[in-house]
């Protein structure tokens, strides 16, 4: 080969490189919106974190909601126990996971009493979830014994005005959600009421029962069984007025207006899962809270089925952080 055909051969190979280069990127644009939308989607199982240990009361409702959203969605939403911290060890493993709607969490509500209560954490409570829907709310029930002389809560705000720190009330921990609406209720009652924590499981029932607390503050998904057993008469529920779900049974917002508080359990993902992925979820986690069967076993479990926009959702956790806060300000209960 010549001087000048190997000179005139070395642009023409250049321009062949080129040519292959912005084919190859033409076809890499078009395909990036197709594996963005993900119109497959879901095309593999969907994990959901819980924060606690199986068989408490979170994991039979996460339990009952991944059967039927699985069904629906055509994969397997398969729940992931990771307990610990109160919850945030599967908080923080969410926010870190990819927003791809292939990991989910159920968060509880009292992911807003730590978010008031913790000094810091390594997540932003609101900002860092994408809100998807709530499940179930329920609220909070103040209980007696059968026999106690206390009849209602106007009597036992009644009781404890004539007598300060004379009354005891059990709950399942400093910082609770438990904890931290009965100080509100009693803030605003003006009222000195001894607080009696435990770390969880049973021993606020036991305590009750057996007659060294005058009062008890729990979820209706622990009550509820009591109730119907009559081993335990309720005195007041935290819903709003008028929309106790015991027959008969006032609520704290008759004698306290402002005192509103409902637990909930809802389902959120990573911020900057893809709205359509969220939309999905929505619609289908509407349609499982529809099914009967589904919305009886909530209701046996002492919760009202309720789903919700996830703006209502994102509404509902910033409003219990914001109310949560102010107790623990007002009660100057340490920060933990």
């Amino acid at each position: 080969m010549t001087t000048l055909s190997r000179a005139t051969s070395i642009p023409r190979a250049l321009a062949r490189v080129a040519s292959v280069l912005v084919s190859a990127g033409m076809a890499g644009m078009a395909a990036a919106p197709a594996l963005a939308a993900d119109p497959a989607y879901p095309s593999k199982p969907i994990r959901l974190l819980l924060g606690f240990s199986a068989g408490g009361g979170s994991d039979i409702v996460a339990r009952l909601v991944a059967k039927p959203l699985g069904e629906r969605l055509g994969q397997n939403v398969v729940v992931d126990n990771k307990p610990g911290a109160g919850g945030n060890i599967a908080s923080d493993m969410l926010v870190r996971a990819a927003p791809d709607g292939y990991t989910l969490i159920l968060l509880p509500s009292g992911h807003a009493s730590s978010a008031a209560m913790k000094k810091s954490l390594p997540f932003d409570p609101v900002k860092d979830f994408a809100w998807v829907s709530t499940v179930t709310t329920y609220p909070l029930a103040l209980t007696v014994i059968p026999g106690s002389p206390i009849t209602s809560f106007a009597d036992f705000v009644k009781r404890a005005k004539a007598e300060p720190n004379k009354y005891t009330y059990s709950s399942a921990g400093v910082g609770t959600a438990m904890h931290l609406v009965a100080e509100w209720a009693f803030s605003e009652a003006g009222v000195q009421v001894t607080h009696i924590p435990f770390k969880g499981g049973t021993a606020p029932m036991t305590e009750l029962l057996a007659g060294r607390v005058d009062v008890m503050i729990d979820t209706m998904t622990l009550t509820a069984s009591l109730l119907k057993d009559q081993r335990v008469r309720a005195i007041a529920v935290t819903s709003p007025v008028g929309g106790s779900p015991l027959a008969g049974v006032p609520t704290v917002a008759d004698t306290l207006p402002q005192v509103v508080f409902e637990s909930w359990l809802g389902i959120a993902a990573p911020v900057g899962t893809p709205p359509a992925v969220l939309e999905r979820l929505n619609k289908e986690i509407r349609a499982v809270l529809a099914q009967d069967d589904v919305r009886q076993k909530l209701i046996d479990f002492g919760g009202s089925p309720r789903a919700s926009s996830p703006a209502e959702f994102r509404q509902r956790v910033e409003r219990d952080i914001g109310n949560l806060k102010k107790v623990v300000a007002d009660r100057r209960i340490d920060l933990e």
